[in-house]
């Protein structure tokens, strides 16, 4: 093959492989984004529920336990967000109108929790227990004003 060609036609197939990906993504089914964000919620659940039970004083504090779920959490503050597609709006689950009709104010909050969740990482690197606890009661503060604002109870 003319190696002038090669190149050309290989990024066409490489970029036809990347919007089929992409075109793929789209077409994700409502009922399966919100199954997929609500097992990223719950997962977020699992590993926040020890650093609150920490930072309340109902579990010993463990410094190796606190980066670990951090940095899970790291991760997963920022997975659910694509899940909540307008085309999800009439399916079954505890997610508000609201949600929907208030964006930008949703939006807010995601990236509130992605950048607390992000600090909680940074000072759990510290080994300052006070200053974990403070900043796990500050993840849970995010948490619970979007739950307040966006989640049926």
């Amino acid at each position: 093959m003319n190696k002038k060609l090669l190149f050309p036609c290989l990024a066409l197939v490489l970029g036809s492989g990347a919007g089929y990906a992409t075109s793929v993504m789209a077409q994700a089914k409502p009922d399966v984004l919100v199954k997929q964000r609500q097992a990223v919620m719950t997962l977020q659940g699992k590993y926040f529920g020890p650093l609150g039970a920490m930072a309340s004083g109902k579990a010993a504090y463990n410094v190796e336990t606190v980066r670990r779920n951090a940095g899970f959490l790291d991760n997963l503050s920022r997975m659910p967000w694509d899940g909540f597609d307008p085309n999800t709006k009439g399916e079954k689950s505890r997610a508000l109108p609201a949600v929907f009709e208030n964006k930008a104010k949703f939006d807010a909050g995601a990236s509130t929790l992605e950048n607390e969740v992000s600090k909680l990482v940074s000072v759990s690197r510290s080994g300052d227990e006070a200053a974990v606890k403070a900043q796990i009661t500050a993840v849970g503060k995010v948490c619970g004003a979007c739950h307040n604002d966006f989640r049926a109870k």
